[in-house]
């Protein structure tokens, strides 16, 4: 988010919080103040200062692009508002000239951000987008770069041959209307996995482009998506073609198809396969991507070599595969020619650092006590996806390290480990909504005696009968008798070693020791059975 654009954000609900009270300003002050409100509002107005020094330090780094000056802005904006908060509170205090930094700074980034606007580059990853994974043609790079530089070719070859016939016009069309949602969350996702998985694709000689066109197509950036055909990852790797490229469960249990960087590495390796048997087309290693590898080269084979938008071969590939192919030709096109389409990729802050719990905790938890902090969404799929192999609402002791960006990192640090957001995050993930439902007793349905007068009616009960029958309603049952533990827990698929200690009222530790399990992972799989040595009986 542009800087002015955050701080406008934040002054919005300031201004309105305080309007009543800035009333109050115009008048003199009824009396003089005491040493102890002048010392405080002295103490007020240089952390006002300073705050706003730290902010006009931060916009000299973001100018020079140094990836620390976007948190170390935010940071300065949470000063300044915990200054205004005080000054509300503190006799004597001017809240106006507080809000005059506030006007200042707004003042400086409308301009700089009006500035910005006609000199922003088409892809914010890339200074130069239209060329940004342009390919030498050299003997030595693999087959596919060939093909793969006509992407990026700055005499956009590419796009009268293949790239821009109406079917791939219709993929944009779709992209731009409909799909212009799941478009835009493929980018921010694919924004935040970038660094592990264009190295890649760069080191193959492929496009980052048809990295992410394939990677909008397949999964809109989800790491953990599994298609009813048994296509699970970001690449949408079936597991037999998977084995094959070095992907499966690994020694801890994990399918590594939703391993974005081996997922990505597995996905370069098989196109740079298909290019070398499909006469460097991309079009036909697409169609074998998604239509399968056997049937790709049959057709191509069987044509003569001929391409795929030729009718022959076209029409042998199924529904799925013709409209597949435009899509992620489409979705490349856009990622590379944004602005053409008036088509604003967002800014994400993305710059990697490691998070270490500093108390047991879950995505969940974390997802909730970090709030937007200016994104759409939140962090919930931004830390899934960089942590593939922990369950949203899976318990990691504390120690743990998360892969996380500078942003999230210092979000934790300032409302998840102490304080009201952190406290409300652990309670919303603790509540059970089972014990809302108040129970008190079996319930006894009473006569109806019919009203009074009619013929043939039964004798109602007295008050005496009457008064049994409540005090028999209102009688309390015999509490049942608490439930032992079992001796043994079978694992199943989400469950950690915390997550079965706080189910039995074990200690961790314990239970990993009585098991063999090592830590600091405390990894368990799937079907393995546990011991509950040291758990509540």
């Amino acid at each position: 988010m542009p800087v002015a654009a955050s701080l406008q954000m934040r002054s919005a609900p300031l201004f309105a919080a305080i309007a009543p009270i800035l009333i109050l300003l115009v008048a003199p002050a009824a009396q003089a103040l005491s040493k102890r409100d002048a010392a405080g509002v002295q103490a007020i107005d240089q952390r006002m200062a300073a705050a706003e020094k730290r902010y006009r330090d931060a916009l000299v780094k973001i100018g020079n692009n140094d990836p620390t000056g976007v948190p170390e802005s935010n940071a300065a904006l949470e000063d300044m508002e915990d200054a205004v908060d005080a000054c509300v509170k503190q006799k004597g205090c001017q809240v106006g000239q507080q809000l005059a930094a506030y006007k200042r700074l707004l003042k400086l980034n409308a301009d700089a951000d009006a500035a910005q606007a006609d000199s922003d580059d088409d892809d914010p990853m890339n200074p130069d987008p239209d060329h940004a994974g342009d390919v030498g043609l050299a003997a030595d790079v693999p087959e596919a770069a060939r093909a793969a530089s006509l992407l990026d070719d700055r005499s956009h070859r590419f796009d009268k041959m293949v790239q821009y016939n109406p079917a791939v016009q219709a993929g944009i069309r779709r992209w731009l209307t409909d799909m212009r949602g799941s478009l835009i969350q493929s980018y921010e996702n694919y924004a935040y996995m970038r660094q592990l998985m264009w190295p890649s694709y760069e080191r193959a000689g492929l496009p980052e482009a048809l990295l992410f066109g394939i990677m909008a197509k397949e999964s809109n950036g989800k790491v953990h998506v599994t298609s009813r055909a048994g296509a699970a990852g970001p690449m949408q790797f079936m597991y037999a073609t998977g084995l094959r490229f070095g992907l499966g469960p690994d020694a801890t249990g994990f399918d590594t198809r939703y391993d974005p960087h081996a997922a990505a590495e597995a996905s370069a390796a098989y196109l740079n396969e298909r290019m070398g048997e499909l006469n460097r087309s991309i079009e036909m290693a697409l169609a074998a991507y998604n239509g399968g590898e056997g049937r790709a080269l049959r057709v191509y084979n069987g044509s003569g070599g001929r391409g795929f938008w030729d009718a022959d071969v076209y029409n042998q590939f199924p529904a799925e595969t013709r409209d597949y192919v435009p899509m992620v030709i489409a979705a490349a096109w856009l990622f590379l020619h944004p602005k053409k389409y008036g088509l604003t990729f967002p800014k994400v802050e993305t710059r990697p650092a490691q998070l270490r719990l500093q108390q047991p905790s879950s995505i969940y938890e974390l997802t909730i006590c970090l709030g937007n902090a200016g994104t759409r969404e939140g962090f919930m799929r931004a830390l899934r996806n960089l942590n593939p192999r922990y369950q949203s609402d899976s318990w990691l002791p504390a120690g743990t390290s998360l892969n996380a960006t500078t942003q999230i990192a210092g979000l934790y640090s300032r409302h998840c480990i102490n304080g009201p957001r952190a406290q409300l995050a652990k309670q919303l993930v603790m509540s059970d909504p089972t014990t809302a439902i108040v129970r008190t007793g079996p319930l006894t349905t009473l006569p109806v005696s019919p009203p009074a007068g009619l013929v043939g009616a039964p004798a109602g009960p007295g008050p005496g009968a009457g008064s049994a029958v409540a005090t028999s309603a209102m009688q309390t049952p015999a509490a049942p008798a608490p439930r032992k533990t079992p001796r043994e827990h079978r694992v199943a698929r989400g469950d950690t070693l915390v997550s079965i200690a706080q189910r039995y009222s074990c200690d961790t530790k314990s239970l990993a020791k009585a098991n063999g399990i090592k830590g600091p992972r405390y990894a368990v799989h799937a079907g393995q059975r546990l011991t509950l040595s040291g758990c509540r009986q």
